[in-house]
């Protein structure tokens, strides 16, 4: 009877008292926001700015404290302050209840009540013991960082997450590389740019969740930083428990993959990489479309192959009358003087390159240095802007463009047509075939055709002679097959290719360290604890040669 009465009696308290006031002792929060600037400062230190936009959920704990998880215990707490929502608070390590190294920061009056919002901005002057020596290149110096998370039981929804390195002062841009994030789900590449101080940053922006780890780096030139500050790999020792069989298994597995997968899959991997030769920052997406750019910046955006961006441009300039095609095998221009009006700067540049003064060596460093700066310039009038809109928006006039071509009721009109919009049609990357089915009929020969081409009127792309059409226009003077034609434009790019830039590959290759660096990822293939957090399971493993990681756990 009295173990009835008891089940009766837990079961009524139990009614009595809804579920948000059971949750009332438990921290439940959104972090909105997450935004960790990364100093890595000329003495070797670093220096945190973590900002922090929490929302605090319907009938959750409280949030009256903050766990700050620490890379490592070498961190001067002299140095750390905090507000929230601009009013000062305290800092405390005694108060810190995470795992590993940290402190908390006490809300104190400014504790965030359930359903309420508070932005926590917490600075650390200085962490030491951060930067390791590079393990591919010991001339570089390498760190990684893992911004704080928070354990999954405690957070809810999306966080907004944004990291910044700003780099030692004096690096300049071509020189630091950075890493492949590990757990990221934003973009690789970062975003390079300078910061107020001058500083080179890489900057990764994107939508991710407040409980993951996501781990960065970056490495550069150990001159920029004290030998001294540089740390050296942690070393292990292994129990010594008889393992022979497995070590040795271990062991040959291990050399196999070193010397023979690692080398393999490196080839691949650069030969991949070296033709992306966007900058990172175009790849940080905005908003909206960028309209505007012209048929070969679009091809920079969509990163088409360089020998077709550089025919794009050789079409160009002929049919506005600034160059002239002398020879084609190898190719030779006549420049134009006075030049028209209206010319791209990438248009002018690649004019220069073809100065007959030049060498075919001089030549094709003109045309890496023109390319260089009209990827730049992309990248300068893309910023703010989504590149995914903009690429489906470009697609679309290309679209279009072919659509009405191959809408067109008779030749002539198919011919201005094609005139019109052949750099819009050569963004297919399926161009040739495309072309063959869409140009079934004669095309009519635009005037400028022979100042591309001096032998259109004898053969072009073909041994056999071009049929003309019955009639020509006045404004045209002869004809060609469509293959042909299409068979013509095809020939020119694979023409540039081998006889003006050489190796497309190779010549990419220069432009892209240039403007997106191929990053170096460093691995020691060894890992160790870096920090952690309140309430969290967290724990750090970073596998590189600068491991620098922080992780914390939310509430207490």
């Amino acid at each position: 009877m009295r173990r009835l009465l008891a089940i009766l009696f837990i079961f009524i308290i139990a009614l009595g008292f809804p579920a948000s006031t059971l949750a009332q002792g438990n921290y439940y929060f959104s972090v909105d926001e997450e935004t960790v600037h990364v100093y890595w400062n000329e003495d070797g230190t670093i220096s945190l700015n973590y900002v922090f936009m929490f929302t605090n959920q319907p009938g959750a704990h409280v949030i009256d404290f903050v766990d700050v998880g620490m890379p490592n215990s070498s961190f001067d707490m002299g140095t750390i302050s905090a507000d929230v929502d601009g009013v000062p608070v305290n800092v405390s390590r005694g108060d810190y209840q995470g795992s590993g190294s940290g402190f908390a920061v006490d809300m104190g009056s400014q504790a965030i009540a359930p359903g309420d919002s508070g932005r926590v901005n917490v600075r650390v002057g200085v962490i030491r013991d951060m930067i390791f020596e590079d393990s591919e290149d010991n001339t570089y110096a390498s760190g990684e960082f893992a911004p704080m998370w928070f354990d999954s039981q405690f957070v809810t929804g999306d966080t907004y997450m944004t990291v910044v390195f700003h780099l030692p002062p004096g690096i300049q841009p071509d020189e630091p590389r950075y890493h492949i994030p590990k757990g990221w789900p934003g973009a690789d590449e970062p975003n390079t740019d300078l910061d107020q101080d001058g500083r080179v940053t890489y900057t990764w922006i994107s939508t991710a969740n407040a409980h993951s780890q996501y781990t960065f780096g970056a490495s550069f030139p150990r001159t920029y930083v004290p030998d001294s500050a540089i740390q050296t790999e942690p070393t292990f020792t292994f129990p010594s428990i008889n393992f022979d069989d497995i070590i040795s298994l271990g062991c040959c597995g291990f050399f196999a993959f070193m010397f023979i997968g690692m080398p393999v899959l490196g080839v691949i991997n650069g030969q991949r990489r070296k033709l992306k030769y966007l900058p990172p920052k175009i790849k940080i997406e905005g908003h909206g479309i960028k309209r505007g750019l012209t048929a070969v910046e679009a091809a920079i955006l969509m990163e088409q192959s360089l020998d077709k961006v550089m025919t794009m441009i050789l079409f160009g300039v002929v049919k506005k009358g600034a160059a002239e095609v002398l020879k084609r095998d190898p190719l030779e221009l006549k420049i134009i003087d006075p030049a028209p009006e209206g010319l791209h700067e990438y248009e002018k540049g690649f004019l220069k390159a073809f100065d007959p003064g030049n060498n075919s060596k001089q030549r094709r460093e003109e045309l890496q240095t023109m390319t260089i700066q009209l990827i730049k310039s992309v990248s300068t009038r893309m910023k703010g802007f989504s590149r995914k809109e903009t690429l489906e928006y470009y697609k679309t006039i290309m679209e279009r463009a072919w659509e009405q071509i191959a809408a067109a009721d008779t030749p002539e009109v198919q011919s201005q047509l094609v005139n019109d919009a052949m750099e819009w049609t050569m963004l297919d990357k399926d161009y040739d075939d495309r072309a063959r089915r869409t140009y079934t009929g004669p095309i009519y020969v635009p005037m400028w055709w022979g100042r591309y081409d001096p032998g259109y009127g004898g053969s072009i792309g073909s041994s056999r002679p071009l049929s003309a059409p019955t009639s020509v226009p006045s404004s045209r003077s002869t004809g060609l097959p469509g293959a042909d034609f299409a068979a013509s434009v095809v020939g020119g790019v694979q023409s540039f290719s081998n006889k003006v830039i050489g190796n497309v590959g190779d010549f990419t290759s220069r432009v892209t360290n240039k403007t997106n660096p191929v990053p170096k990822s460093t691995s020691s293939g060894r890992s160790w604890s870096g920090g952690g957090g309140g309430g969290s399971s967290c724990a750090c493993a970073c596998a590189c040669a600068g491991c620098a990681c922080a992780c914390a756990g939310g509430g207490r």
